[in-house]
C-alpha cells in the first residue's frame, strides 16, 4: 500500500464536503436495503459520521498497529446494532463507489488496490474482535427504569437495572438506547459502584439540540425499557499506582464516573488506607452543582475534599471561572494524578491548563468515546 496516495485522495474526496455522505448513503441503501434498518428513521445526525470516520481510519491503515485497539472497540460495539460480516462487505463496497465517483480519472488501478486492501485490513480487525466477544457477552442487555430524579432543569438522575449484572468498573462508560429514540445510543457513565443488585445510576445532561439527551432527560420514566451496551473504556479509572493523591476535575454531568469512584474508595477506605482525594466540579450556574449536598456531606471524610466553582454567575461567593482553570491554579500537584472528565471543549481547555501548570501530561487522565461513537453505525 502506498500511505501518501491513500491520504491525498482521501484529502481530495473530503473537499467535497456533504456529497459525499449523501452519495455513499444512498449508494448502500439503494445496494443493500436490508441495511437502512440499522440506521436512525432520520440521518440529520448522522451525516457525514460514519463515512468520515472510514476515510480517516482507513486511509491510515498503514499505521493500523496504533488503532487496533480502536477497531476492536468499534468492532465490538457494532455488535449492538446488528452488524454481521455481509455488511463490512457492503459498506466497503460503497465506499469504494464513493472513492471512485469523487476521483473520477484519478481513481486508478493502483489506487483502487490499495484501498481495497486498506479497507479488508481495517475490517477484518473489526470482525474477528466482534466474534470473539460474541463468546463471552451478548450484543446488548435489556433493562428497565427503576426511577427518575429530575435534580434541576437540565439534569436527570436515572437509575437502570439490568436484566443481568454488567461487569464494570468504576470509570468505565455504557452505551444506552431509549425507546424515545430508537437506535441512536449514547455513552453514559455509571454514578456507583456494582451493586449487589445489578443495578446502576446514570446522570444525563441535556444538551442544546440534543436529539437523545431531551426525551431522556424530559420523558424517560419508571418501568421504560432499555438497551444497555457492553461496558468500555480503559483511561479514566483509579490509578494502580499505591500512594499517589488524586484530583478530579468535572464538568456538569462528567461528576458521573468520579461519584462511582468516591463510592469505591468509601467502601475500602474501612479496611485499608485510600489516597487522598480533592474534587473540583464545574457548572454554569449554582443550582447546575446537582451534587453539591451529598459532596459536602462527604468531605467528612479525612481523605476527602471538594470546591465547587461555577462560570457564569458573577454573584457566586465561591470559586468563579473555568473548572480547569481553578483546579489548575489551586490544587497541590506534585505527586498527585490528574483525572478529567466533562464535555470535549471543557476535557481540552482542562487539560491545556494543567500542562501550562506544569503537570506532567503522563499525570493526566482523560477518557474520550467520541471516536467510537462517530465512528459507530448510525445513533
Amino acid at each position: 500500500m502506498d500511505p501518501v496516495a491513500l491520504k491525498n485522495s482521501w484529502a481530495l474526496v473530503a473537499k467535497a464536503g456533504d456529497e459525499v455522505p449523501l452519495f455513499f448513503y444512498s449508494h448502500l441503501f439503494l445496494s443493500h436495503p436490508e441495511v437502512r434498518e440499522m440506521f436512525p428513521v432520520s440521518m440529520a445526525a448522522q451525516r457525514d459520521k460514519l463515512v468520515a470516520a472510514l476515510g480517516a481510519v482507513v486511509s491510515n491503515a498503514t499505521q493500523l498497529d496504533q488503532v487496533v485497539p480502536l477497531l476492536q472497540q468499534l468492532g465490538r460495539d457494532h455488535r449492538r446494532f446488528g452488524a454481521v460480516t455481509d455488511h463490512y462487505s457492503a459498506v466497503g463496497a460503497s465506499l469504494l463507489a464513493t472513492l471512485q465517483h469523487f476521483l473520477g480519472a484519478a481513481w486508478t488501478s493502483e489506487l483502487a488496490a490499495d484501498w481495497a486492501e486498506a479497507y479488508g485490513l481495517v475490517a477484518t480487525v473489526m470482525v474477528q474482535a466482534a466474534e470473539e466477544s460474541a463468546e463471552e457477552t451478548p450484543a446488548w442487555w435489556s433493562g428497565e427504569v427503576l426511577g427518575v430524579d429530575r435534580r434541576t432543569m437540565d439534569v436527570t438522575v436515572v437509575q437502570i437495572h439490568p436484566e443481568r449484572p454488567l461487569d464494570y468498573r468504576p470509570g468505565q462508560s455504557v452505551a444506552m438506547e431509549i425507546p424515545y429514540r430508537p437506535r441512536r445510543w449514547r455513552y453514559y457513565s455509571p454514578a456507583n459502584a456494582p451493586r449487589p443488585d445489578g443495578s446502576f445510576e446514570l446522570h444525563i445532561g441535556l444538551v442544546p439540540g440534543g436529539q437523545v439527551s431531551g426525551p431522556a432527560v424530559r420523558s424517560l420514566k419508571r418501568g421504560d425499557p432499555v438497551r444497555i451496551g457492553a461496558p468500555v473504556g480503559d483511561s479514566l479509572k483509579l490509578p494502580d499506582t499505591s500512594g499517589r493523591d488524586l484530583v478530579m476535575i468535572a464538568g456538569g454531568t462528567g461528576l458521573a464516573p468520579f461519584r462511582a469512584m468516591l463510592e469505591q474508595l468509601d467502601r475500602r477506605s474501612s479496611a485499608n488506607e485510600v489516597p487522598r482525594v480533592h474534587l473540583f466540579h464545574g457548572a454554569r450556574m449554582p443550582w447546575n452543582l446537582y451534587e453539591h449536598k451529598q459532596l459536602n456531606n462527604l468531605t467528612q471524610r479525612p481523605w476527602f475534599s471538594y470546591t465547587p466553582v461555577v462560570s457564569d454567575d458573577t454573584s457566586y461567593p465561591g470559586h468563579r471561572g473555568q473548572v480547569g482553570a481553578v483546579a489548575a491554579a489551586q490544587a497541590q500537584w506534585p505527586g498527585r494524578t490528574a483525572l478529567v472528565c466533562g464535555s470535549p471543549g471543557m476535557v481540552r481547555h482542562t487539560v491545556a491548563e494543567l500542562t501550562a501548570a506544569g503537570v506532567p501530561e503522563t499525570d493526566i487522565h482523560t477518557e474520550s468515546l467520541g471516536i467510537k461513537t462517530s465512528a459507530g453505525s448510525p445513533q
